[in-house]
C-alpha cells in the first residue's frame, strides 16, 4: 500500500535534519515541567519559519503555546510535549554516565514526541498546501505532561475546542496504536503545621507536624485494601523537619490519587483527605491540602484507532541498521535478568517480537483495548475532540520507562527513526481525515455518543494556577 498523503512525507524526509536537530535540542536543554523556556522557544521559532502563526502564554503558562496554519474546516491537532525528568540526565551511549551530574534528562522521550508532532504538522500544511485544499492545521504547544498537565488547563481555558480531530503519539518500545483508556488523577501537596518543642527536654509541649504526617501516610496504606482494584497512591515526603532534636513545626508530602474514571478519582480523592483530616486531629496539628492538578482518564475513540493503523500500515514502522542494533544490546545487558521478557509479556506480544532487539513492525491493535497503567493529560483533550494515539518504536524492547537508558536511546538514531515514523503516520492520518470527511465525520458521532451522558468538566478550578514552585520546595 501507498502513503496518500505523499507530499508531506517526501516534506518530512526533506526536514529529516530539522527534525532531528530540534529533537537533540531539547534533548539537551533537558528542561522540567513549566520551566521549559529554550525548549518552547526551539519549537515556537521552528514553526513560525515554516509558515504557522504562533500565540504564546496561552492558558496561563509562559511555555504554552499554540500555533496555526490554514484556513477553514476540518481543524485537525497535533499535541506536542517537551518536558524532562528530574534526576535521569544521561549521555547518549549505552553504559549509566550522566550528562550532568544530578539534572533533569529525557527519560520518557518527550524531546522526540515534540519535534515528531513538530513534523507531522508541516507535513500536512505542506500537503494541503501543496494540494490548494482547505483545512486548518494546529500544533499544541503542552508543557509539564509529567507532574503538572498542562493540557488540562489548555482544556480548561477551552482551546481544543477548536479542532474537528486531535492526533498525538508516544516514544515506546513497540509500533503499534494506543488503544483504550488510563487513569484518572489529583494531584496535591499536603502539609501539617504543629508547635516546635525540645525532643528530649520537654517534648509534650510540641505538636509535632511529622508525626501527624506518618500517621496519614499510614492511614493511607490502611485504606489501600479497600480501594479499587485498578486505583493508585503514591506519595513522597517532601519535608520531614530539620534536625531529630526539635519536634518539627511543619512536614509536607506530595500526592497522587489515581483511579480509572474521574469519579473514581472524586470518591478516593476524599476518602484520602479524610485521612489527612483524621492524623490532624490525632496529632492536634493543623493541615493544609493544595490541588497541584486533576486531570480526566483518555476516552478512546475506534473510528481514529482505524485511521491510525491503516496509516501506520501504508507509511510503515522504523527500521534500524546494525549500530541502532548493537547499541540496543548493550543497553539490554544493564537490565535485570527478565525484565525485556516480563515487559512483553505484559504487552501481550506475540511470540515474534520476542526475538526481535528493536521492533521494526506494525503490531496489530489487540482484539480487546488494553488500558494502561498509567496517566496522561491527553485524557483531558480526548473528553474535548476526538483523538486518537499511536505508539513508535524508539528503544529496545524492555527499556524501563523514566530510566536512564530511556534518555539515552531519545538522544541518538533509535529514537530519531521511531520520531520520524510516527511524524509520517500522524500526517498521513491526517490528510486522510481532510479528504475523507466520512472518516471525520464517523470519529465525531462517536465521540458524541460516548459523551451524551459524561460531558467534560474541568476538574481543575477556574482560578488555580499551575504549581510552577513546585521543583524549589
Amino acid at each position: 500500500m501507498q502513503a496518500k498523503a505523499t507530499h508531506a512525507i517526501s516534506y518530512i524526509d526533506k526536514k529529516r535534519d530539522v527534525i532531528t536537530d530540534i529533537s537533540d535540542q531539547i534533548w539537551r536543554y533537558a528542561e522540567v515541567g513549566l520551566h521549559e523556556e529554550r525548549s518552547a522557544k526551539c519549537l515556537v521559532e521552528a514553526l513560525a519559519k515554516e509558515g504557522f502563526a504562533v500565540e504564546e502564554g496561552v492558558a496561563g503558562m509562559p511555555t504554552a503555546f499554540v500555533a496555526r496554519w490554514g484556513s477553514g474546516k476540518p481543524v485537525i491537532g497535533f499535541l506536542g510535549e517537551y518536558d524532562a525528568l528530574p534526576g535521569v540526565s544521561q549521555k547518549a551511549i549505552p553504559v549509566k554516565q550522566e550528562l550532568e551530574p544530578g539534572a533533569p534528562g529525557h527519560g520518557c522521550g518527550h524531546n522526540l514526541l515534540g519535534a515528531g508532532a513538530f513534523g507531522a504538522a508541516i507535513g500536512l500544511k505542506h500537503e494541503l498546501e501543496t494540494r490548494g485544499m482547505p483545512g486548518t492545521v494546529v500544533y499544541f504547544g503542552c508543557p509539564a505532561e509529567e507532574n503538572f498537565s498542562g493540557k488540562a488547563f489548555i482544556a480548561r481555558d477551552g482551546l481544543f475546542s477548536e479542532c474537528d480531530a486531535c492526533l498525538t503519539w508516544h516514544a515506546s518500545a513497540i509500533n503499534r496504536v494506543w488503544t483504550g483508556s488510563s487513569l484518572a488523577n489529583n494531584a496535591m501537596n499536603v502539609t501539617f503545621y504543629g508547635r516546635t518543642a525540645h525532643a528530649a527536654g520537654d517534648p509534650y509541649n510540641g505538636r509535632s507536624a511529622l508525626d501527624a504526617l506518618q500517621l496519614m501516610n499510614m492511614g493511607v496504606e490502611f485504606l489501600r485494601e479497600h480501594m479499587p482494584p485498578k486505583a493508585r497512591v503514591h506519595y513522597v515526603i517532601t519535608k520531614g523537619g530539620g534536625q531529630p532534636n526539635v519536634v518539627p513545626a511543619e512536614a509536607s508530602a506530595w500526592y497522587l490519587v489515581r483511579a480509572p474514571r474521574r469519579e473514581e478519582v472524586d470518591e478516593l480523592y476524599a476518602r484520602v483527605l479524610k485521612c489527612a483530616e483524621g492524623a490532624a486531629m490525632m496529632t492536634e496539628t493543623r493541615c493544609e491540602i493544595e490541588l497541584i492538578k486533576a486531570i480526566w482518564n483518555v476516552l478512546p475513540n475506534t473510528v481514529l484507532e482505524e485511521v491510525l493503523e491503516e496509516s501506520a500500515l501504508r507509511v510503515g514502522a522504523p527500521q534500524f541498521d546494525e549500530n541502532d542494533i548493537a547499541f540496543a544490546q548493550e543497553i539490554l545487558k544493564s537490565l535485570a535478568p527478565g525484565q525485556k521478557e516480563a515487559s512483553l509479556r505484559k504487552e501481550g506480544l506475540p511470540q515474534e517480537v520476542w526475538k526481535q532487539v528493536l521492533n521494526d513492525t506494525w503490531i496489530p491493535r489487540p482484539p480487546v483495548p488494553k488500558d494502561i497503567e498509567g496517566s496522561t493529560d491527553v485524557g483531558d483533550v480526548s473528553w474535548c475532540c476526538p483523538t486518537g494515539q499511536i505508539r513508535t518504536a524508539c528503544h529496545a524492547l524492555g527499556t524501563p520507562g523514566h530510566s536512564w537508558q530511556y534518555t539515552a536511546q531519545a538522544g541518538m538514531s533509535i529514537g530519531h527513526k521511531g520520531m520520524l515514523a510516527a511524524a509520517k503516520i500522524l500526517a498521513e492520518a491526517g490528510f486522510e481525515l481532510v479528504t475523507n470527511p466520512s472518516r471525520l465525520r464517523a470519529a465525531k458521532e462517536e465521540f458524541t455518543r460516548t459523551t451524551a451522558e459524561r460531558p467534560y468538566y474541568s476538574a481543575i478550578p477556574k482560578d488555580h494556577r499551575p504549581k510552577f514552585d513546585q521543583f524549589k520546595r
